[in-house]
């Protein structure tokens, strides 16, 4: 069943601006360039890159790789759980077709309609019935269409999904959520607006009994949701939209998982740490490669992956280490996810700070068509934010 046209309308998917009453970037710009996802060392351009991690078993490592995008990975990622595991089943608004961004393309005609099904345009009835599936021992991939639309589920997911293992106390290893996945495209596409551009992790980060997971690449969206399948907690899995199709990688073809609740060091540095996830970490290193040639700095750069729980140690040995903290991300700067690791920092890191602990992210208001490419963190302001901590 097709979602309604008033839900529809927005969709970034379904709507191509054919014109803008303003330019991309200012004439003679050197920062705000956009970013060139074939050159980023963010991703893996080559195949003995992608192989490289030592988060890879040695037979992954062993293996080939693939070059495909984001929502390739994901179907993937989805394809092989459902090939392997008989108790994973996939559900969502549209998902029967391939979804609004084909993330589950041909994964009805391959596992059948039982196994890969449309459901009504209800996500709390969607959300509702995966909880109870996953009581029964099922493992529910379960996808809101997009992340903007997920608040009329939000009391299914906060007072029953996330208190499910703490409700049944000594019997949680029976009666849990584990193997549920709660999946959601999330951020500004450039053109979605009100209803198709929110960020809304830092509203299920303050809520125990679940994981909150964002990657940034292909490889890392086919790892950290295999993981999250068998996590004995449920997961809310949040992917960039607009990274779908722009980020391009290598990525192995042997199925593999990545450690969840785990930071990861995209950049060794020594003056400032910058920690960020998802697609902001792309400006970050736009942003990183300018100031560094401009001010001799030298910045680390750390994608947390997993919001919640997130790696604290690994955030604040950075820290101890340089001396200055920057974090960056999407979502607005009110109550999120940089206050929660800023007051961490000052907290712990007090006697070894430089500098004030600086956020970058984006403003407090709602996002309108034409704004919402000044609505999230740009290069320009995080290379502000550089040379602010280093000039302190």
């Amino acid at each position: 069943m097709s979602r309604p046209l008033l839900r529809c309308c927005g969709s970034s998917t379904r709507t191509r601006v054919s014109s803008r009453n303003y330019a991309s970037q200012a004439p003679k710009a050197r920062l705000n360039l956009p970013t060139d996802y074939g050159k980023t060392p963010l991703l893996h351009h080559t195949s003995k890159a992608a192989l490289a991690n030592p988060e890879l078993s040695e037979d992954v490592r062993n293996g080939g790789t693939t070059r495909i995008n984001l929502f390739q990975s994901i179907n993937q990622a989805m394809a092989h759980a459902l090939r392997t595991d008989p108790k994973v089943i996939l559900f969502g608004e549209d998902v029967a077709f391939g979804g609004v961004f084909r993330c589950s393309m041909n994964l009805q005609t391959e596992f059948g309609d039982d196994r890969v099904f449309n459901t009504p345009l209800s996500e709390q009835g969607l959300v509702g019935f995966a909880i109870g599936a996953a009581l029964e021992g099922l493992k529910p991939l379960a996808e809101i269409q997009f992340a903007d639309y997920v608040y009329p589920a939000f009391d299914q997911i906060v007072n029953e999904a996330a208190k499910i293992r703490y409700r049944y106390g000594h019997n949680a290893d029976v009666y849990n959520c584990g193997g549920l996945v709660i999946r959601m495209p999330t951020g500004g596409v450039g053109h979605g607006a009100l209803y198709h551009s929110q960020s809304p992790e830092s509203l299920f980060s303050h809520v125990p009994g679940f994981r909150v997971v964002q990657p940034r690449s292909p490889s890392q969206a086919k790892g950290l949701l295999l993981a999250a399948l068998e996590s004995p907690d449920p997961v809310i899995f949040m992917e960039p939209k607009i990274l779908y199709r722009a980020a391009v990688e290598h990525v192995p073809n042997e199925p593999y998982t990545l450690p969840l609740s785990k930071a990861e060091v995209l950049k060794e540095g020594k003056d400032i740490t910058m920690v960020s996830y998802g697609t902001p970490l792309y400006v970050c290193q736009n942003a990183i490669t300018a100031a560094e040639k401009d001010f001799g700095c030298s910045v680390e750069l750390i994608d947390l992956r997993t919001i919640f729980p997130w790696d604290r140690p690994a955030i604040l040995d950075s820290v101890k280490k340089t001396g200055r903290c920057i974090v960056v991300h999407e979502s607005m700067v009110n109550q999120g996810v940089g206050a929660e690791v800023a007051a961490t920092v000052q907290e712990h890191c007090f006697l070894r700070l430089e500098a004030p602990v600086q956020r970058v992210a984006g403003l407090t208001t709602h996002t309108g068509l034409a704004y919402e490419k000044f609505h999230i963190p740009d290069v320009v302001r995080i290379y502000d934010s550089i040379k602010t901590v280093i000039e302190y």
